[in-house]
């Protein structure tokens, strides 16, 4: 959807810009905390820094009104080359750019913060939620661990994330699991390395970590109810080996998907069983540990209607999909609909062919500026519907 304020426009265009070239890791968004803070302060809005290390937040009261809605954005970059150095505002941080978007989100939230502060069409407060590391999947936890909720605390929390590969502009959400839990896994298979000429002298961690491999791959197919999903996915294969020489060590590590709690200790108990009964049948040891990185991102059936009409009212009804089809891919957003009520969305970031449609995580890739204003009114139309003024005879819920 086009709207008519180029001014708004340009003006998050040159944020977004500014935050894509000084990308930041992982609790180390020390400048760009600092410029999306100058931002807060320039729109007179409260603002609380250092919560999980990095992490603000920001407050914009409007009436008496007590209601009080959360809107939050991610500030890491990743560490990933940007590959067009050609852009003006490319990463001026070698090794490091922000691949996933970050940059747009904190705009986004920034100029929802300028709508709000210029209209003040409700009547609450607004918390605006600037959240760090969330490709490590340890922000949301830091934040909360710092008492994020009970210092500031919301009814309900709404978040997005750009999406390469939908329409630009396009909005889609779905009720429960949209988004997968990420678990890590790391299987190290300890055998005894001997000269390659002589391997009955040895114990051979390669032979046993490839049927580790691929017995792995009969749990989804065997062991779980088809009509649940997960993924096992194993990503590196590491020997101490040479190439005359059968290793002592192999170390197998990779990451499963899922959306039930059920499901992950399922697969995190029949790994293990797999992996140290190969292990022990080859006369080897095993060392197997599995870790929970990314909750599933679930959002509440309370909240998602009003997702749905902010997008709809924004964008119109041809361009909202309400019951999208859930993905794989993991977000630290989930952390918090653990606690609190809310709901997530994909923002179409451009369909495939288009600009805005090179996939996330690729040193090639780009925020769309062209849905910068979509998203910063679909936030400001949240809160609008969340938080009616007097005049509204609008339940809160």
């Amino acid at each position: 959807m086009k709207f008519p304020d180029e001014p708004l426009r340009d003006q998050l265009t040159g944020w977004r810009r500014q935050l894509h070239a000084m990308p930041e890791t992982g609790f180390e968004e020390a400048k760009t905390s600092a410029f999306v803070i100058s931002v807060l302060k320039a729109l007179g809005l409260e603002v609380h820094t250092g919560i999980g290390g990095t992490g603000l937040v920001a407050n914009l009261k409007v009436g008496s009104g007590q209601g009080v809605i959360g809107l939050r954005a991610e500030m890491d970059a990743l560490n990933i080359t940007e590959v067009p150095t050609d852009r003006a505002y490319a990463s001026a941080t070698p090794g490091k750019m922000h691949a996933c978007g970050h940059d747009g989100h904190m705009t986004i939230i920034l100029g929802a913060a300028r709508l709000l502060r210029e209209r003040q069409d409700f009547d609450g407060t607004v918390r605006f939620i600037f959240q760090p590391a969330e490709e490590h999947g340890r922000g949301a936890k830091a934040m909360m661990d710092d008492g994020l909720f009970e210092r500031f605390p919301i009814d309900e929390i709404y978040g997005l994330h750009n999406m390469p590969g939908m329409r630009a502009g396009t909005i889609s959400t779905r009720t429960g699991g949209l988004m997968a839990s990420e678990d890590n896994f790391v299987i190290h298979v300890k055998g005894r390395g001997t000269h390659a000429a002589r391997p009955h002298m040895g114990i051979d961690p390669i032979v046993i970590g490839s049927q580790i491999v691929l017995a792995l791959q009969t749990i989804v197919s065997r062991t779980l109810d088809p009509g649940a999903q997960a993924v096992i996915s194993c990503t590196e294969f590491i020997t101490d080996g040479i190439r005359n020489a059968i290793p002592s060590n192999v170390v197998i590590k990779g990451d499963t998907r899922s959306y039930d709690p059920e499901v992950q200790k399922m697969l995190a108990t029949r790994m293990r069983e797999i992996s140290e009964g190969i292990c022990r049948m080859h006369g080897a040891e095993c060392d197997f540990s599995y870790t929970h990185e990314f909750s599933p991102t679930v959002n509440w059936s309370e909240c998602v209607p009003t997702a749905v009409a902010a997008a709809t009212a924004i964008v119109g009804a041809e361009n909202v999909d309400a019951n999208v089809a859930p993905m794989m891919i993991s977000e630290d957003f989930g952390a918090f609909l653990k606690v609190v009520p809310g709901a997530f969305v994909f923002l179409g970031n451009g369909a495939e062919g288009e600009p805005g449609s090179t996939p996330l995580h690729n040193g090639s890739y780009d925020f769309n500026d062209e849905v910068l204003t979509t998203g910063s009114h679909y936030f400001a139309e949240i809160v609008r519907l969340r938080l009616p003024r007097r005049a509204d005879s609008r339940d809160l819920g």
